[in-house]
């Protein structure tokens, strides 16, 4: 009798603990469904949260500071101190300007560059002193991202597949919550595979929330769902992620267009377009970056790999013969390799070794 009240006991223990674990895993199941909301067409997808007592609290730290890039140190400061020890002369002029070419600095830069020093040049001045003087004015003051006060502000980014568009998006994200301010993002490159999910990782990094469709889905009503969401979130900047395909298919040129004027349609006005560059393909980069200013208007370039074997010079070139600042380097491959570019630091850089 006793063996029979046993068993039954044990059967009423297997019977409740089989209970109370199903109930926790639809508790689970629901608090995961309702991290995801709908409005309009789109999904807004909030970072995941983590529980209190896994949190770990870590004192603010700043984001890291400017940078000139992380090019590589290829001796030219020296190499122009060493055309210069007999004195200038039209072969010094010569090689000069083809020492700045093979940096990427491109023939309108170079030659620009050499006529500045020419003119300045005088007996006993340093030609490496006035050239890094000559990169700094040429390049002008910094320009830091401009935001106007109105919210949300929207900030395009546009650039073909490769370059470390859907990356930069990530750290800009990362970098302007490390700032104070509240982000959300727009999955608009509804063609590239993953690249909605790569998104999703960036923005539970950041903090930020995540608008986005089906892959394939129209772009422009991703970008008008993400504004309304933005708006109604309170949130202080949106950042809007583009197709990339190549950049010789005009569709896609046109498809930029168009999602610039959703976004003034659904009541936001984009305050930055972004262009991201590989600082690695050199003068190509710069035929990339015409044909996106004859679609939209580019504000300013992220020049993504420095760290790589990416020369400097392209800098000068994005500035010289486009008109546009640089605004932010890559320099490496953490989260926070993301940095304002600044002028100074570059030229002592792109000279030093």
């Amino acid at each position: 009798m006793t063996f029979y009240i046993l068993v039954f006991a044990g059967l009423a223990v297997l019977a409740v603990f089989a209970f109370l674990t199903i109930r926790s895993s639809r508790r689970k199941g629901l608090r995961e469904l309702g991290r995801e909301t709908h409005t309009g067409a789109g999904h807004v997808r909030a970072p995941t949260p983590m529980h209190p007592a896994k949190q770990r609290h870590e004192p603010a730290r700043p984001e890291p500071g400017p940078s000139g890039g992380g090019f590589h140190k290829d001796g030219l400061g020296a190499k122009v101190k060493a055309l210069f020890r007999g004195g200038p002369g039209d072969e010094t002029w010569a090689q000069l300007e083809d020492l700045l070419i093979k940096a990427d600095v491109g023939p309108a830069g170079s030659s620009d560059l050499v006529g500045r020093i020419r003119k300045g040049l005088t007996n006993g001045a340093d030609p490496v002193a006035l050239l890094r003087e000559e990169i700094v004015a040429v390049l002008g003051p910094d320009e830091p991202l401009d935001l106007s006060e109105r919210r949300p502000g929207v900030v395009l980014v546009v650039g073909v597949n490769g370059s470390g568009k859907t990356t930069t998006i990530g750290r800009l994200a990362k970098r302007l919550a490390g700032e104070g301010m509240t982000v959300s993002l727009a999955a608009a490159d509804t063609y590239r595979a993953a690249a909605g999910e790569q998104l999703e990782v960036w923005a539970r990094r950041a903090g930020a929330h995540v608008v986005g469709q089906d892959r394939g889905a129209d772009p422009g009503a991703v970008a008008f769902d993400a504004v309304k969401s933005a708006a109604a979130r309170g949130a202080d900047v949106l950042i809007v992620d583009t197709a990339g395909r190549l950049h010789t298919k005009t569709p896609l040129m046109e498809e930029l267009g168009k999602i610039r004027r959703v976004i003034e349609k659904a009541g936001a006005q984009v305050d930055e377009t972004l262009l991201v560059l590989d600082a690695q393909t050199g003068q190509n980069g710069i035929a990339q970056a015409r044909a996106f200013t004859e679609a939209v208007d580019v504000t300013g370039v992220v020049l993504t790999k420095t760290d790589g074997s990416a020369k400097g010079g392209i800098v000068l070139a994005v500035r010289e013969e486009l008109g546009l600042p640089v605004r932010f380097v890559g320099v490496g491959e953490g989260a926070d390799d993301l940095r304002p570019f600044e002028a100074a630091t570059f030229a002592e850089r792109l000279l030093s070794g």
